[in-house]
């Protein structure tokens, strides 16, 4: 159940796949999807949607902060996804 799969997401007209993978955590999960060599962890928030969340140690000089507009197109394929 959590093995990894690739997540197809359209961005600025260009079609890209993203690996991704389902961790469980307790009663609830969320879905690590790897972007840019940056790991990007989505889960749901109080009204249900999906929010990305980086991990604080995780920007360095050689890591860069995906674009907003990326990440917003991720968890809508997400969202999409587990409809």
């Amino acid at each position: 159940m959590e093995e990894p799969f690739t997540l197809p997401v359209s961005y600025k007209g260009k079609e890209q796949d993203y690996e991704a993978q389902l961790e469980l955590r307790g009663y609830t999960y969320r879905i690590r999807v790897t972007v840019e060599g940056q790991d990007v962890y989505y889960e749901r928030d109080e009204e249900g949607a999906f929010r990305a969340i980086i991990p604080t140690d995780a920007p360095s000089k050689e890591t860069r902060i995906p674009e907003a507009g990326l990440l917003q197109a991720i968890a809508q394929k997400i969202k999409a996804v587990l409809a």
